[in-house]
């Protein structure tokens, strides 16, 4: 299947100069949607993974579908302030700023299997956080998948520096 053409292309979105690469195409076909599942979850269906942290929010989406394919559980991973119960919260830097995402307390047991899902891995930032998060719980990281990868940004790189094995099913150049 051709993922790179059920993916649109944005230009100048947020801001000048990116090219804002838009799942919600591939969303939309539902054989392109669940071709993109079957290869996102390929890599870790015969590791023992006791549950899926989706990144906020298309994280979620894709997330949840690979956990059903699994066969495990799901933890959303969210910005501050978003989830109910008592968190655990880790921050990471943006362009101009600093952000925080959280996950429930008690989501994760100690020694537990975590794969984390998100549609695209850029600089890495985010995926690093969830990563430095999940193992302040005593978590596991099996890997990470992805939809997209910006290989020109160094996000999977930065994975696989923390030691993580990182998977895309597509990279595009550029931002």
């Amino acid at each position: 299947m051709d993922f790179e053409k059920l993916i649109r292309t944005i230009p100048d979105y947020p801001k000048p100069g990116i090219m804002f690469r838009d799942i919600t195409t591939l969303l939309a076909d539902a054989k392109g949607f669940r071709k993109a599942i079957k290869r996102m979850a390929r890599p870790f269906e015969d590791d023992r993974i006791d549950a899926v942290a989706g990144i906020e929010a298309r994280g979620f989406i894709l997330g949840g579908a690979i956990a059903d394919r699994l066969e495990c559980g799901f933890i959303p991973i969210r910005k501050k302030g978003k989830l109910p119960g008592k968190t655990i919260g880790q921050e990471y830097t943006l362009e101009y700023g600093v952000d925080v995402i959280e996950i429930h307390e008690d989501a994760i047991a100690e020694n537990q299997r975590i794969l984390i899902v998100d549609d695209l891995i850029a600089t890495g930032g985010t995926a690093e956080a969830a990563v430095k998060l999940l193992h302040r719980t005593g978590a596991k990281v099996a890997g990470a998948t992805f939809i997209v990868d910006l290989p020109d940004l160094g996000g999977m790189k930065r994975l696989s520096d923390l030691g993580i094995e990182g998977h895309a099913i597509v990279a595009f150049d550029g931002h």
